[in-house]
């Protein structure tokens, strides 16, 4: 009999011992630095993603040619993300404010330079004559409503120098 008595009590020891340690583990692993800023977290979820820097044809001022030219954002999480006050602009400064978007989760919204009718798949910049993407050598920057960079996109002689939310290369 004392023989179990000691074993069960070394069993219990083990398992609240195991147990203690798993507690004070947790929360150490479960964070990871993921949490400590929540709100910059959601942002990271949307992505500059396919750019035609280059309309398709003669590059002739047209409505049609310049809305050939577009940039994609895309929230690749899966919560919707309001993207108002939130810019698109290139290295000479030209810049697009989002007015009143809200970006479904897992959803694309495509960004035109020429005129159009904004629908939740297709937003316009309503340029009348000017491209706004350099066909050698640009960058697009996405910042949120408080001006800090979400992503960036290169090309040219700047190519594949992509920057994540917290402005390191990919």
């Amino acid at each position: 009999m004392s023989a179990s008595r000691t074993v069960r009590r070394l069993v219990a020891t083990g398992l609240a011992a195991g147990s203690l340690v798993a507690v004070v583990a947790m929360p150490a692993s479960a964070d990871n630095g993921h949490n400590r800023d929540r709100h910059h977290q959601t942002y990271s979820r949307v992505v500059l993603g396919s750019i035609q820097y280059n309309s398709p044809g003669r590059d002739d001022h047209s409505n049609r040619s310049l809305n050939g030219e577009w940039v994609e954002v895309t929230n690749t999480g899966y919560r919707p993300v309001n993207l108002d006050g939130w810019t698109l602009s290139n290295r000479d400064g030209n810049r697009y404010r989002f007015d009143d978007l809200r970006l479904g989760a897992r959803a694309t919204v495509r960004i035109h330079t020429g005129r159009g009718h904004d629908t939740r798949a297709n937003v316009y910049q309503d340029r009348r004559t000017d491209y706004i993407w350099s066909n050698y050598s640009d960058k697009a920057t996405l910042r949120d409503n408080h001006g800090r960079t979400v992503d960036t996109k290169s090309w040219g002689r700047d190519r594949d120098h992509r920057t994540n939310d917290r402005g390191h290369r990919r």
